[in-house]
């Protein structure tokens, strides 16, 4: 089958000229952060809606010395995660990885990978929604008008709203944030623990989605800053008393897991690479 695959495409599965567009709107977004740049998404042989975007990207920027991560809630071993590595695999011969500090490129679904992201490394999103204004404005014309006025005023009611029927802003994942003190951006359904991330980081980051057919971008050392009121500050999940049954970890974003046969609660690492390696670091002499 992978034999197949290298005679019957082009390396990495896109056309060259494909990929030069793709490239070119990549730059237009890193020129400025939280721009969403619209592009020619291209059909993919993946149902749009589990990463096309991220994956055009992956494929547009991927070379012979490459290290490749696919990771889809933080978990190496998903089945969008599997498949996607497969295909990229098949096309590029490209070597893949679990261990997000091998690798050069990492391309996630709703996780940042516990590591810090490097200079020499390129985190790319796979994005169903890029924008953060639809929660306030359907239609496409007037968020394009009210990004270029900055008139975030809609989006300021909507957490202000949040906050006199909950008591707080009950957003978990996709939480809004302003990039370079200029656009806002959805950060892709990432947790609120994994936002502050993105805040002058070392590597660059990369939100593809393919089904709204736009790019956007945050570089190296980037302002980003979560929305929030002075009286109510952006909070992130707590942890607070538990750790990871696998490696014993509590600095870690962890996923609470309910056992049916024993009625039992645990928790375990979401990032299942990072989990691994300090496993082994447990039962190394």
């Amino acid at each position: 089958m992978q034999a197949h695959l290298k005679q019957t495409y082009n390396y990495a599965f896109l056309d060259e000229g494909s990929k030069k567009e793709i490239r070119r709107t990549t730059l237009k977004a890193v020129a400025i952060p939280g721009y969403q740049v619209p592009f020619a998404s291209r059909e993919m042989p993946i149902g749009r809606g589990w990463g096309t975007g991220g994956l055009q990207l992956t494929l547009s920027l991927i070379g012979d010395q490459d290290c490749l991560k696919v990771i889809d809630q933080g978990n190496d071993d998903s089945v969008n995660a599997v498949s996607i590595k497969k295909l990229v695999q098949s096309c590029t011969e490209a070597e893949v990885t679990t261990d997000s500090e091998r690798a050069t490129l990492i391309q996630t679904r709703h996780r940042i990978p516990e590591v810090p992201i490097r200079a020499d490394q390129i985190l790319i999103f796979q994005v169903p929604l890029p924008e953060p204004l639809r929660m306030v404005e359907a239609k496409e014309r007037k968020t394009k008008q009210l990004h270029a006025e900055m008139d975030y005023s809609g989006i300021w009611l909507r957490l202000y709203e949040d906050i006199v029927k909950w008591g707080k802003i009950s957003i978990g994942a996709d939480y809004p944030a302003l990039a370079h003190k200029r656009y806002i951006f959805a950060p892709s359904p990432i947790p609120r623990y994994d936002l502050p991330k993105l805040n002058r980081a070392d590597g660059l980051f990369l939100f593809g989605a393919g089904r709204e057919k736009k790019i956007y971008a945050i570089p190296p050392y980037t302002d980003v800053e979560p929305l929030a009121f002075d009286d109510y500050p952006f909070e992130v999940e707590h942890f607070d008393g538990c750790t990871c049954r696998l490696c014993g970890s509590n600095d870690t974003f962890l996923d609470e897991i309910f056992d049916e046969t024993t009625g039992q609660k645990f928790y375990q690492c979401s990032d299942t690479g990072n989990c691994q390696k300090r496993q082994e670091k447990r039962h190394t002499p």
